[in-house]
């Protein structure tokens, strides 16, 4: 089986006109829909099977009611059950947000102000389909060897416990000590999932507490610096799901930017937010594996700007 080729050093990318940052729009070339999905390639997704030991299936979704009240500005669905018949029942989903739980990042929900979304393109989606849709990846789905980076265990076991609620800023530092303790080393087209205790320390709130939260959210997350960009990219990481709201610290520090410019519209990172980790980091500090067998099949919404996460991990 043919060895797919790497992408070029973060530090060998152009920079973008005006801006400290780096674009690589040019990697896969300016009509790439998919991003660093291209990583995820026959290759590397055989290998990954082999990651399958007992068949157990863990599943990384929220219940699609969490967070309740919703973050960011966004409402709750509304869930009606009918009858179509004298025998048989449906249901449908209205004011239903795709981002609104688990969920991940299209190419065509965040641009870099006038520099437009990945690839340069500048075709606003409010105004039409601008061809980074989340078909683009449904039509593929997301498979490959998931990684657990369990930071919040990590901190915790040096004395420095986190509250997922905090707004700690993550560093690459603490990425790669994560790793080391896990006895991982980064492979090519790796799904990193990320658990900074955002998710333990939700559900610990009661009504009032959530209420009062999503009115003013906090959260554990990446470090939004260059540093930051530069050693996913450089790690070949093909997607990267977080528990937290946000991927990266909220609040975020203004001097230091916004990760998810850095990511999606100049990088083309597939983003993913809200994931249930929990389980899943019970599991693998039982038997010390942190790898597994990563499954995600975004809903296939034409031109959708986001997707419920729909992902299992299979030990």
């Amino acid at each position: 089986m043919s060895v797919t080729p790497l992408p070029p050093p973060y530090r060998d990318l152009p920079e973008v006109p005006g801006l400290a940052m780096r674009h690589a729009w040019d990697v896969w070339g300016r009509d790439d829909d998919v991003g660093t999905i291209n990583l995820l390639s026959p290759d590397r997704v055989a290998e990954a099977a082999g990651e399958v030991r007992s068949g157990e299936v863990v599943p990384l979704d929220l219940p699609l009611t969490l967070p309740d009240p919703p973050l960011f500005g966004r409402q709750a669905y509304r869930h009606e059950v009918f009858a179509l018949n004298r025998h048989e029942m449906d249901d449908r989903l209205d004011g239903f947000h795709l981002q609104g739980s688990t969920q991940w990042d299209a190419l065509n929900h965040v641009r870099a102000r006038e520099h437009g979304y990945w690839g340069g393109r500048t075709d606003d989606p409010t105004g039409g389909p601008n061809g980074l849709g989340i078909d683009r990846w449904a039509r593929r789905g997301i498979v490959g060897r998931g990684v657990l980076v369990d930071v919040a265990a990590q901190l915790a076991a040096a004395g420095r416990p986190v509250d997922g609620l905090a707004g700690h800023a993550i560093t690459v530092d603490e990425l790669r000590s994560t790793l080391d303790t896990e006895g991982v080393e980064l492979r090519p087209g790796d799904v990193l999932c990320l658990r900074t205790g955002w998710t333990t320390a939700y559900r610990r709130l009661d009504h009032a507490a959530r209420v009062a939260y999503a009115a003013a959210p906090t959260s554990t997350g990446l470090r939004a610096g260059e540093d930051m960009a530069e050693f996913l990219w450089d790690a070949h990481v093909a997607a990267l799901c977080c528990d937290n709201p946000a991927v990266e610290v909220v609040p975020g520090d203004p001097a230091v930017g916004s990760l998810h410019r850095r990511l999606i519209p100049f990088l083309g990172f597939a983003l993913g937010e809200m994931f249930d980790l929990d389980r899943l980091a019970e599991r693998c500090h039982a038997d010390g594996r942190f790898t597994f067998l990563f499954v995600a099949a975004p809903l296939h919404v034409p031109d959708g700007l986001g997707s419920p996460g729909n992902a299992v991990a299979i030990r």
